[in-house]
């Protein structure tokens, strides 16, 4: 069988869509490839219908991926095997209920206020910096952990730790490969213990209220919670993190997009949602899932074991779904859904909390510095050559 073309999975030219995966959409929006890491090879799926399809049918498992060597972007695999990104419905669904009892809406509004007044210390900190300051190290390098954190109540002295073995968790280099490893096991064992002393020692932070959620007589095991807490960790900071600094240099670089939230800062919600779609945030792909049978998909048969990579940042942009996908329209009607938090049973849990955050970040930094705009030319920032993630490694502005 044809293994295909080798997936780069490496396109550090700012924003811009990675063309290798624009022409896969284009030209083959179902096919095989060859993956840098793992055994055997895998396939990508590009276009929006077919991404559905593969996040929604439950003939393809990620729990089947518990114990392989699947085909990857990074060295190591980033997924725990009791992880909830590992599970398949029904199990999925218990996890699911148990975490969305103790993580509500509410819980994630109530914390607005304290966002609010922390996104303003960072600004007042900034603005007393003076120019050019660095809002990637100013506001996203620093609120969307504090944010998790607070939600987790993990004691601060702790935090530059967390975020250090969660950047290294990342990296797509294979020379990283051991001390991925071993900033994984390093996550694990903090969390092990820091979710035990909540099982002992119940407070009122998110932690506390997974370790005593319950549906009927369902609780999340020991293992589940530390993993489920790691997991919010490094997703709950890092994606918000980078969003906030992509979403920054996309608007800073839109002068007629960001003159109209300035104008119109009530239209600031809609926009971030197109701009969540509009934005290539990572690298590459995530966790695939494997076909548990043979199942005919865009004309092409993927059999049973197969290896089956996603790819939502494509589906983001597929004409097929969007109108003129390429352009950041904040009027979009598109009838379609965006898939920057995923899809499926996997969609990400903790979309409600990044929503406020980027809301409360974005909004507070446009209101304070209504003159904002970048300290240097767009092409001497300078961008992550090494995680999974696309984001500026220092984002100068003046106002």
């Amino acid at each position: 069988m044809d293994s295909g073309p080798s997936c780069p999975f490496r396109h550090d030219n700012a924003l811009e869509p990675d063309p290798f995966m624009t022409r896969m959409r284009d030209e083959a929006p179902v096919a095989r490839v060859r993956m840098p890491y793992g055994k055997g090879n895998a396939w990508l799926v590009t276009r929006y219908q077919e991404v559905k399809t593969v996040t929604s049918d439950r003939r393809f498992s990620r729990a089947a991926l518990v114990g392989m060597d699947f085909p990857r972007i990074t060295p190591a695999p980033i997924a725990q095997s009791e992880a909830i990104n590992l599970m398949d419905p029904p199990a999925l669904n218990r996890v699911r209920r148990l975490v969305t009892k103790a993580f509500t809406t509410p819980q994630v509004d109530a914390l607005r206020p304290w966002t609010t007044a922390t996104v303003n210390t960072l600004l007042d900190e900034m603005e007393e910096h003076g120019q050019p300051a660095d809002v990637a190290d100013f506001l996203a390098g620093r609120l969307p952990l504090m944010t998790i954190c607070q939600l987790l109540d993990v004691p601060e002295p702790d935090r530059p730790q967390l975020r250090q073995w969660a950047m290294t968790m990342m990296s797509m280099s294979a020379v990283d490969k051991d001390a991925a490893a071993a900033a994984k096991a390093g996550l694990r064992g903090y969390f092990d213990e820091l979710t035990a002393q909540r099982r002992d020692n119940p407070g009122e932070d998110l932690i506390s209220a997974l370790t005593t959620a319950r549906v009927g007589d369902e609780k999340l095991s020991p293992a589940e919670l530390s993993v489920l807490v790691m997991l919010l960790v490094i997703t709950g900071h890092d994606t918000t993190t980078y969003d906030i600094s992509n979403i920054v240099y996309t608007l800073l670089t839109s002068p007629d997009h960001l003159a109209r939230l300035r104008r119109e800062p009530e239209l600031l919600p809609r926009a971030l949602e197109e701009l969540l779609r509009y934005i290539p945030f990572r690298q590459g792909v995530g966790i695939p899932r494997v076909a548990t049978e043979d199942v005919e998909l865009g004309g092409e048969t993927i059999k049973a074991g197969d290896a089956v990579h996603v790819s939502y940042l494509t589906a983001n942009r597929d004409e097929l779904a969007y109108e003129r996908p390429d352009e950041l329209d904040f009027d979009r009607v598109d009838p379609v859904p965006h898939m920057a938090f995923g899809y499926g049973s996997h969609h990400c849990m903790g979309s409600h909390l990044a929503r406020m955050v980027l809301q409360v970040s974005i909004g507070g930094l446009l209101t304070r510095f209504p003159a904002l705009r970048l300290a240097v030319a767009p092409e001497e920032v300078r961008w992550n050559e090494v995680s999974i993630w696309r984001y500026p490694l220092a984002l100068p502005v003046a106002w």
